[in-house]
């Protein structure tokens, strides 16, 4: 009888091979090398200070937001990551390398998607306005990890949560 983690490794490995089948385009790839950048941090720091300087009212509280988030978000997801300690793509499955070589060796959750959900959600609660686009990049964000070959599908959906849950968290916190 298959457990539930063997389930799930087999439905993401359809998932990413589906993937991974309409990635070999260059342009694909240098799309999704350039959204997945834009998922580096520095922009969300670059955001949260700017917003800080240029909206008095609500720029302290999405910055303080911001901070206490992530205060929550990257010790959990340094947990997470070794204790699950899964491998990346292209050291699970023979064969395969990815278009990028990622900053570290494990692939769960995924660091990328867990900011920029996290950075969306405190987004959406303060400037309702950019909700849409701000969600919208997240999940391009995600995609985009599993396009390079550098994460599964599941890492994606639990970087999802852990950014969501977090920003969640911090807003909480903040009454």
């Amino acid at each position: 009888m298959p457990t539930i983690v063997n389930t799930v490794t087999k439905c993401d490995l359809i998932a990413f091979r589906w993937c991974m089948s309409r990635k070999r385009h260059a342009e694909i790839a240098r799309l999704a090398r350039w959204i997945s950048k834009t998922g580096d941090g520095y922009l969300y720091a670059l955001i949260g200070v700017l917003l800080l300087w240029l909206d008095a009212e609500s720029g302290p509280p999405f910055a303080l937001a911001l901070l206490l988030a992530f205060a929550v978000e990257l010790p959990t997801y340094l947990v997470s990551k070794n204790t699950v300690r899964r491998h990346r793509p292209a050291d699970a499955i023979v064969g395969f390398s990815s278009f990028l070589q990622p900053s570290d060796k494990f692939s769960f959750p995924s660091g990328h998607t867990a900011a920029a959900f996290l950075f969306a959600n405190v987004v959406a609660f303060y400037y309702p306005a950019y909700a849409l686009p701000a969600y919208s990049a997240a999940c391009l964000i995600g995609v985009s990890r599993v396009l390079l070959g550098v994460h599964f599908p599941s890492d994606i959906v639990a970087g999802m949560a852990l950014g969501l849950v977090s920003a969640e968290l911090a807003l909480w916190m903040l009454g």
